[in-house]
C-alpha cells in the first residue's frame, strides 16, 4: 500500500497554481471560484435520513475495512497472498468512501454546499485513483484464486513475494497516472454560469457542466477507461471461467455448492462495478438520464466499498477465525461484547 493522502497537499497546491494560470489567459470571461455540491436530496425531512443512511454506511465500510487490515496483519496464519491483496483492498476501499462521503456529511448537518475550486478538483483527482485501483485489484484477486484453485501444488511456487508485491503496486501507480491524466486535461476548462454539482466532484458531471469543447475530454476519457477496464475484466472473466471448470470436476456435492456461492458472489460485485463504470463513465455524459449519475456514483463510491468486507472476509471461515481473536483482544471486548459471538 502506499500512502497517498500525503500526496493530497501536493496535489491541491498543483491545482492552485494551474488555476491563477488559467485566470490569467482567460481574457475577461467569468469563470467560478467554487461549486455548489446539491446532494442527493433538496428536502429536508430525505436530508435527514440521508445523513443518518450514509454515516452508517461510512462507519460499516471503514470499521469493517479496518478491522481486515488489523485482523490480517496480526494474524501471521493470514500472511499469504491471497490476504495481502485483501489488505490493498480494504485500503482502497476506505480511502475511496472517504474521498467524498465525509464532505457530504458535513454540507448536509451544516446546510452549506459549496466547496472550492481548488478542493473539488483534488476530490475528483482521488475518485479517479481509488476507482481504478479497485478495479485493477479485482482482477488480481480473480488471478490469484485461479492459480490457486487451478494450480493448488504451484501456488506458493507462481505466487512469490516478488509478484505479489508488484500486482499490488502496479495498481497503484497506474491509478495514479490515469488521474493525472485526466486532471490536466480537466485544468484548462471554464465553468461560467452554472457552478452546480448533483452529488460531489466527479469527472462526468465536472465535465457536463464545463462551457469548454469537452469532446477531446470525452474522448481521452472512454480510451483510458477501455484500456484500464479491458485487461481486468478480461482476466476475471478468464479466471473464472477456469475456476467452473475446475470446481465441476470436484465429486462433492457440498463442494460444488460452496465454491459456486462463493464465485457468485464476487461476480455480484464484479458486474455491479463495472457496470456502474460503463454507464457513467463511458457514454458521453449528454446522454446520462437525470439522476443516472447520482445512481452510479453512489454504487461504485458507498455500496460496493461496504459489501466488499461481507462477501470477501466475514463468509471466510479463516478471516472469521482472526477476526474473532481480533477482537476478543482485551483492548476490544470491553467494546464490543458481541465479539465473543463470532464462530470460526
Amino acid at each position: 500500500m502506499l500512502p497517498h493522502w500525503l500526496f493530497f497537499g501536493s496535489v491541491k497546491t498543483l491545482c492552485s497554481f494551474l488555476q491563477i494560470s488559467r485566470n490569467m489567459h482567460q481574457g475577461n470571461r467569468t469563470t467560478v471560484s467554487g461549486f455548489l455540491l446539491l446532494g442527493l436530496s433538496n428536502q429536508a425531512e430525505q436530508q435527514k435520513v440521508l445523513f443518518v443512511l450514509f454515516l452508517g454506511m461510512y462507519l460499516v465500510t471503514v470499521v469493517g475495512n479496518g478491522l481486515i487490515i488489523l485482523a490480517i496483519g496480526l494474524d501471521s496464519y493470514l500472511h499469504t497472498p491471497m490476504y495481502f491483496f485483501l489488505v490493498n483492498l480494504s485500503f482502497a476501499d476506505i480511502s475511496s468512501i472517504s474521498t467524498s462521503v465525509p464532505k457530504m456529511l458535513m454540507n448536509i448537518q451544516t446546510n452549506t454546499q459549496s466547496i472550492s475550486y481548488e478542493n473539488c478538483i483534488t476530490q475528483m483527482y482521488f475518485s479517479i485513483v481509488f476507482v481504478v485501483i479497485d478495479n485493477f485489484l479485482l482482477g488480481v484477486m480473480a488471478y490469484d484464486r485461479f492459480v490457486a484453485i487451478c494450480y493448488p501444488l504451484n501456488y506458493m511456487t507462481i505466487m512469490q513475494p516478488r509478484l505479489c508485491v508488484s500486482l499490488a503496486v502496479i495498481p497503484w501507480v497506474l491509478s495514479n497516472a490515469v488521474a493525472l491524466i485526466h486532471t490536466l486535461l480537466l485544468l484548462p476548462l471554464l465553468f461560467c454560469d452554472s457552478n452546480t454539482l448533483p452529488h460531489f466532484c466527479d469527472l462526468a458531471p465536472l465535465l457536463k457542466l464545463s462551457c469548454s469543447d469537452t469532446r477531446v475530454n470525452e474522448l481521452v476519457l472512454f480510451i483510458a477507461g477501455l484500456s484500464v477496464v479491458t485487461f481486468p475484466f478480461a482476466l476475471i472473466l478468464f479466471s473464472y471461467i477456469c475456476i467452473v471448470r475446475a470446481v465441476l470436476r470436484i465429486s462433492s456435492t457440498e463442494g460444488k455448492w460452496k465454491a459456486f456461492s462463493t464465485c457468485g458472489s464476487h461476480l455480484t460485485v464484479v458486474l455491479l462495478f463495472y457496470g456502474t463504470i460503463v454507464g457513467v463513465y463511458f457514454f458521453p455524459s449528454t446522454t446520462h438520464p437525470d439522476g443516472g449519475d447520482k445512481i452510479g456514483a453512489v454504487l461504485f463510491t458507498v455500496v460496493t466499498p461496504m459489501m466488499n468486507p461481507f462477501i470477501y472476509s466475514l463468509r471466510n471461515k479463516d478471516m472469521k477465525g482472526a477476526l474473532r481473536k481480533l477482537l476478543s483482544r482485551k483492548i476490544f471486548l470491553p467494546l464490543m461484547p458481541w465479539a465473543s459471538d463470532l464462530s470460526p
